[in-house]
C-alpha cells in the first residue's frame, strides 16, 4: 500500500515552486524597472536640454532687448543687464554640455554657441557707439544687421538642435514602448507557471488535505451527535490519516462507555432531588391542606369557606403537578381523560395570576367560542407542561407587556402556541439532554423546559421554541386529540 506523504513534504514542494516563482517574477520585473529606470532618465535629460535651449534663446532675446534700451532709451543699467544676460546664457551652455550626450547632441550645442558668440562680438562695441558708429550706422546695425544675420542664423541652428532632441524623444518612446512588450513577454513565464501551480496545488490539496478534513469535520460532528459508530476517512497525508486514526480510536472508546455513563447520570440526578422535593414540597402541602381541612366547619361565612376551599384545590394541583415534576426522573405513564383545552390552560394560569399583576402584563387567551378544544389526554401532565412553559415566559417578560396564548384545533390534533416579548431565547433547548437546562433566571431550577419536552413525547406531541419577530420567543406545541393509555411507551431517560 502506497505510503501517504506527510504534510512537511507537501510544505516543502510548494515552498520550492512559490521560490522559483517568486525568483522569476522578480527578475521579469526587475529587468522592467530597470528599462523604465532608464528610459524615464533618458526621457528627462532630454526635456531638460529643450528647456535650457528655451530658456537661452529667452535670454537672448532680453539681452537684444537691452541693446535696443540702451540706444533707443539711453537706459544707464542696460550695459549692466546685458552683461548680466551674457552670464545667465554662458550658465546655460555650461548645463547643455553636461546634459549633452554623443558627438551629435555636442556638435549641435557647439554651434549654438558659437553662433551666440558671434552675435556677442557684434553686439558689444555697440554700448560705445559714439566712438566707433555713426548714429546711422548703428541704427542699420540694430534693424537690419542682427535681425537678418545673427538671430536669423541662431534661430536656423536653436530649431535644428531642437528638431534633433525631438527626433531622439520620439526615438525613446519607441524603446519605452519595445521594453513594455518585453517586460511583458518576460511576465508570461512566471504567470504561467502559477497557473500551471495553482491548478496541481487545487487537484493535489484537494485529494491530500481538502477532502479529508472534510472526512474529519464530518466524522467529528457525527460523533459529537452520538452516532459513534461513524469512521473517520483514512486517508489523505500522513498527519490526516494518524489524526483519523485517533478519533475513530476515540469514538469506539466512548461507544463502550456511554451506557454506562448515562446510567451513573441519572442514578445521581435521582439520589439527590426526589429526596429533597419529597421533604421540601410534600410534607408542607399535606399540612397546609390538613390545617384548611381542619378550619372548614359550617359556621364560618361562605366567602370563608369558598377561600379554604381554593386552598385545598390548589394544594391539590400542587402535589398533583409535584407528582408530575418527580416522574421527570421516572418514566412517564400518561392516564388519559376526557377534557377541554380551555380547562387545562385556565388550570395552568391560576397560581401565574400574582406575577401577571406584578409586572402588570396584559395576557390574551384564545376565542373558545368558535373552538372545540375537547381531547382525550393526561390533564395534569400538561396542565403542568404548560405551568413551567408560562411561567418561563412571564419571568422573562418586560413589566407592562403582552403574553399571548393562541390555540387551533384540527381534526386529528390540537396546537398551542405561546408568544412573550422577553429578551429571546439564550440558548437552544435539547429534547434530548440528559440533564436539567442553565439555571438563569428565565428557566428558573431549569427542570420546567426539559419536563415539556418529556411530557409531550409522552402524550405523542411535538414542541418547538423560535425567536419571534420583533424580539421574545414563540414556543408551539402539537398534539394529538386523543391518546391510548396501552400505546403509551416507557420512556428512560
Amino acid at each position: 500500500m502506497h505510503r501517504p506523504r506527510s504534510l512537511k513534504d507537501l510544505l516543502l514542494i510548494h515552498e520550492l515552486a512559490f521560490i522559483l516563482l517568486v525568483v522569476l517574477a522578480g527578475a521579469a520585473g526587475g529587468i522592467g524597472i530597470h528599462l523604465w529606470d532608464h528610459s524615464s532618465r533618458e526621457s528627462q535629460r532630454i526635456n531638460l536640454l529643450v528647456q535650457e535651449i528655451q530658456q537661452t534663446r529667452g535670454d537672448l532675446y532680453r539681452q537684444m532687448k537691452e541693446l535696443f534700451d540702451a540706444y533707443f532709451l539711453n537706459d544707464s543699467k542696460a550695459e549692466e543687464e546685458y552683461n548680466a544676460y551674457t552670464t545667465s546664457i554662458d550658465q546655460h551652455f555650461h548645463k547643455l554640455r553636461e546634459l549633452a550626450v554623443g558627438e551629435e547632441e555636442l556638435t549641435a550645442i557647439r554651434e549654438l554657441k558659437g553662433s551666440y558668440e558671434d552675435f556677442l562680438v557684434k553686439t558689444r562695441p555697440i554700448f560705445d557707439r559714439q566712438r566707433i558708429f555713426s548714429s546711422s550706422a548703428l541704427e542699420k546695425k540694430l534693424n537690419t544687421d542682427l535681425e537678418s544675420d545673427v538671430f536669423k542664423r541662431y534661430e536656423a541652428i536653436s530649431s535644428r538642435t531642437e528638431g534633433l532632441l525631438i527626433l531622439k524623444q520620439q526615438e525613446l518612446q519607441q524603446r519605452l514602448a519595445e521594453s513594455k512588450r518585453t517586460s511583458t513577454t518576460l511576465l508570461i513565464i512566471p504567470i504561467i507557471l502559477s497557473t500551471l501551480l495553482l491548478l496541481f496545488s487545487r487537484f493535489f490539496l484537494k485529494r491530500a488535505i481538502v477532502k479529508p478534513i472534510a472526512g474529519l469535520v464530518e466524522a467529528t460532528t457525527q460523533i459529537s451527535a452520538g452516532k459513534l459508530t461513524h469512521k473517520a476517512p483514512e486517508a489523505g497525508a500522513e498527519e490526516l490519516v494518524t489524526l483519523s486514526n485517533a478519533i475513530n480510536h476515540m469514538a469506539k472508546e466512548l461507544a463502550i462507555s456511554q451506557d454506562a455513563l448515562i446510567r451513573t447520570e441519572k442514578q445521581a440526578a435521582q439520589g439527590l432531588l426526589v429526596p429533597m422535593l419529597a421533604h421540601n414540597i410534600r410534607n408542607p402541602l399535606a399540612s397546609i391542606r390538613a390545617t384548611a381541612q381542619v378550619s372548614d366547619s359550617s359556621d364560618l361565612d361562605k366567602d370563608t369557606r369558598e377561600s379554604l376551599q381554593d386552598i385545598i384545590s390548589t394544594v391539590d394541583r400542587l402535589e398533583r403537578w409535584t407528582g408530575a415534576l418527580l416522574a421527570y426522573l421516572h418514566p412517564l405513564r400518561p392516564q388519559p381523560s376526557r377534557t377541554s383545552l380551555k380547562q387545562i390552560i385556565d388550570g395552568a394560569l391560576v397560581p401565574l395570576q400574582q406575577k401577571l399583576r406584578e409586572k402588570s402584563i396584559r395576557l390574551v387567551l384564545p376565542e373558545w367560542k368558535n373552538q372545540d378544544g375537547s381531547m382525550l389526554t393526561d390533564e395534569h401532565l400538561l396542565e403542568q407542561a404548560l405551568y413551567n412553559l408560562l411561567l418561563n415566559a412571564v419571568e422573562a417578560a418586560p413589566n407592562q407587556s403582552t403574553l399571548e396564548i393562541q390555540t387551533s384545533a384540527s381534526e386529528a390534533s390540537i396546537h398551542i402556541a405561546i408568544a412573550d416579548q422577553g429578551p429571546g431565547m439564550p440558548f437552544t433547548p435539547d429534547p434530548n439532554a440528559l440533564s436539567p437546562g442553565p439555571t438563569t433566571k428565565r428557566f428558573g431550577t431549569g427542570l420546567g423546559i426539559p419536563f415539556a419536552f418529556k411530557v409531550c413525547e409522552a402524550l405523542s406531541g411535538k414542541i418547538t421554541f423560535k425567536d419571534r419577530e420583533g424580539g421574545g420567543t414563540l414556543i408551539e406545541i402539537v398534539l394529538p386529540r386523543g391518546i391510548k393509555s396501552i400505546e403509551i411507551k416507557e420512556n428512560n431517560l
